[in-house]
């Protein structure tokens, strides 16, 4: 699905970085370190988390990273095959870095991720393009492919795990603010949505021991972090059962037989009442009323659910095999509003132009977006993907410009609504994170609020990692504006 609103100021700093279609998240590390490491990151925030997992298996192995690709001995892209810009981005990308490797051969360029699984046999093979291939579930052999393309070999591992969850690695934080991290609970998609590629390039659901996510959290409390978001495709499946694992350990953590997200929830919130709690992503047919009481018990457990709608018509949801209607969605909604009250803030993802969607159907999603009020939205027009089961039962038969028209009819739409929710705020106190200068002058500090909406102050010199009252007094559709008051 083409993204369409990059120009518009209605993403926040999480929005951005979750739907970047390609950021740079190497770090500068050891100048005189044997062997340099460069690595770049395409689409969703399971990428990011992967990358930080890269960085930490050949760090191990005598790597340090470099900011500049010409410097680097290993390039490593981690790819995104949701959506066809991410391909197009990876592919210039790669040509820019070929372009180097004609002046040093020894340069060693790889492609991981899902682009990589989907697509190896054409990179490695057809357009020899890259050295490495290397899938989601095949990291650890890493080293071992990187020593093969330096002796002259192709390296390639596409293998999809059914166990593999990286529970022991410690990701190598990139780029990060000090503040804010990933932490990966659980991998693959057991969901089979048509317009999707993550269930063939990811694999099937497995969930991390969920000891190993608690003491993750720890350590990055321990370390100055104050937030962290629990990744993965599908958080609310989130499932654990001890009886296949270590029963004797999870006993004594006073782990129940079963472990789900809501169960999960509570353990790290229980971690520090100073540590923030974020999730993504939960699915609609899903999420339960006890991982929403769940977030109300615990004041550090952010009120915010991203909750993707991808169309507000019963029958086009059916095409699209998300295994709910507009009814169930919006049972879930009230609920949310319910029992977390209006302030939650709920985002969502909406396509347009899916396959056979008629007008009527369009003016379906854009009702719901009225009913649910979103914060804030990822949006796109429907662009078919190879291998999905949408390509291969489906027509993609909406006229580009159709597509485009009712895009732009979502993205004004949540323009409006994103305003009109901000402006419900002004006059009111939030307990902010500050998580560092402003994007647009270090005369002024930004942070989020519970609900995930990014709060602009006065920098009075308070240091990143500190929790402030902010009372809000303007805003835009895609930012609060406000004053530090006492608590």
């Amino acid at each position: 699905m083409e993204q369409v609103i990059k120009d518009l100021d209605i993403l926040d700093n999480a929005t951005a970085r979750e739907e970047s279609c390609g950021v740079k998240i190497s770090a500068e590390g050891d100048r005189n370190a044997a062997k340099k490491l460069y690595i770049e990151s395409y689409g969703c925030q399971m990428n990011f988390s992967d990358s930080e997992i890269v960085t930490s298996i050949l760090k191990k192995e005598g790597f340090d990273t470099t900011s500049s690709f010409e410097s680097a001995d290993v390039i490593l892209l981690n790819t995104c095959s949701i959506r066809e810009k991410a391909e197009l981005t990876v592919r210039k990308r790669l040509s820019q870095f070929n372009t180097v490797k004609k002046n040093n051969p020894d340069i060693t360029i790889g492609v991981l991720g899902c682009m990589a699984e989907r697509l190896k046999s054409k990179l490695l093979e057809e357009e020899k393009i890259v050295d490495l291939v290397v899938g989601p579930d095949a990291y650890r052999d890493l080293p071992n492919l990187v020593k093969k393309a330096d002796e002259g070999e192709k390296g390639v591992n596409t293998f999809l795990s059914r166990e593999e969850t990286y529970a022991d690695i410690s990701p190598v934080r990139l780029n990060s603010n000090g503040v804010t991290a990933f932490i990966s609970i659980m991998r693959g998609c057991d969901n089979m949505c048509s317009f999707c590629v993550v269930p063939f390039t990811r694999g099937r659901e497995r969930s991390r021991d969920p000891y190993s996510i608690v003491q993750e959290a720890k350590d990055l409390y321990e370390n100055g972090y104050r937030e962290v978001t629990l990744l993965g495709q599908n958080v609310d499946s989130y499932k654990w059962s001890h009886q296949e694992n270590n029963k004797a350990r999870l006993e004594k953590q006073g782990i129940n037989d079963i472990v789900n997200f809501a169960n999960l929830l509570e353990m790290v919130a229980k971690v520090h009442p100073d540590l923030r709690i974020r999730f993504s992503t939960s699915h609609p047919k899903d999420i339960t009323d006890e991982v929403l009481h769940t977030i109300k018990k615990y004041n550090n457990i952010c009120k915010y659910i991203h909750l993707p709608a991808q169309s507000g018509n019963s029958r086009v949801l059916d095409l699209m095999n998300r295994t709910y209607d507009r009814e169930w969605y919006m049972n879930r909604v009230d609920a949310i509003r319910d029992i977390l009250g209006e302030e939650c803030g709920i985002s969502s993802d909406m396509i347009a132009g899916f396959c056979t969607e008629t007008e009527e159907e369009h003016q379906d999603t854009l009702t719901l977006m009225d009913y649910v009020k979103y914060d804030f939205s990822y949006m796109f027009y429907y662009s078919e993907r190879p291998g999905t089961l949408a390509e291969k039962k489906f027509e993609d038969d909406i006229p580009l410009d159709v597509k485009k028209k009712r895009l732009q009819e979502i993205i004004n739409k949540q323009r409006d609504l994103s305003l009109e929710r901000n402006q419900l705020d002004i006059g009111k106190t939030f307990k902010v994170l500050v998580e560092g200068y402003s994007k647009r002058s270090d005369k002024d500090l930004q942070g989020r609020n519970s609900a995930n909406k990014v709060v602009v102050f006065q920098n009075k010199g308070i240091e990143k990692g500190t929790y402030v009252n902010v009372k809000v007094t303007d805003c835009s559709p895609a930012t609060l504006f406000g004053e530090i008051v006492e608590a």
